[in-house]
């Protein structure tokens, strides 16, 4: 189970290839300063796990840092972006090209109100219900990439961001 859980996270940080040129920083000047990844989530305790060579490589050029932890029963890739990128993809493109079988679910809202993107992943009995968000340090929150990049590419939103994919297994193997 743990190999299909490190293959499902390399799907999630496979959203980072450079398919398309960095746009320029956000407005706002030079970068934030990385505050420390969060050693919560949703109230439970994270563990980090190790990128895969794959996943380092896809994160080279990010714009910011990338980390994937678990919390004893989801896998959740947190990344920290500085600026705004096409290099963030949502993790449904990921899943797709990896050949998942994608479906979108309505948006997610969790306990907070905050609103989250959904799908399922499927492969040969493999289940996974994964959703994602993107906020705003500065306040803002997004649950799709495209929005939050076009709001971050505009200078409507200042960053750092934080973009959350959480990835969770359902029945199958």
């Amino acid at each position: 189970m743990r190999h299909q859980l490190v293959y499902a996270g390399a799907c999630v940080l496979a959203c980072l290839a450079p398919w398309l040129a960095a746009a320029p920083a956000a407005p706002g000047g030079a970068a934030a300063p990385f505050p420390g990844w969060p050693a919560h989530f949703e109230g439970r305790p994270l563990t980090r796990l190790p990128l895969t060579a794959r996943e380092e490589r896809f994160g080279g050029d990010f714009p910011g840092r990338v980390a994937r932890f678990t919390d004893g029963r989801r896998e959740v890739v947190v990344r920290f972006v500085t600026g705004a990128t096409r290099r963030l993809h949502p993790a449904s493109d990921c899943f797709a090209g990896t050949g998942y079988r994608v479906r979108p679910l309505p948006l997610a809202v969790d306990g907070d109100g905050a609103s989250w993107g959904a799908f399922t992943a499927e492969r040969e009995g493999e289940r996974f219900r994964v959703r994602e968000r993107i906020y705003a340090e500065g306040g803002g929150s997004w649950a799709d990439v495209s929005a939050w990049y076009w709001a971050a590419a505009g200078g409507g939103s200042r960053g750092p961001w934080w973009a959350v994919t959480v990835a969770e297994r359902e029945g199958g193997r």
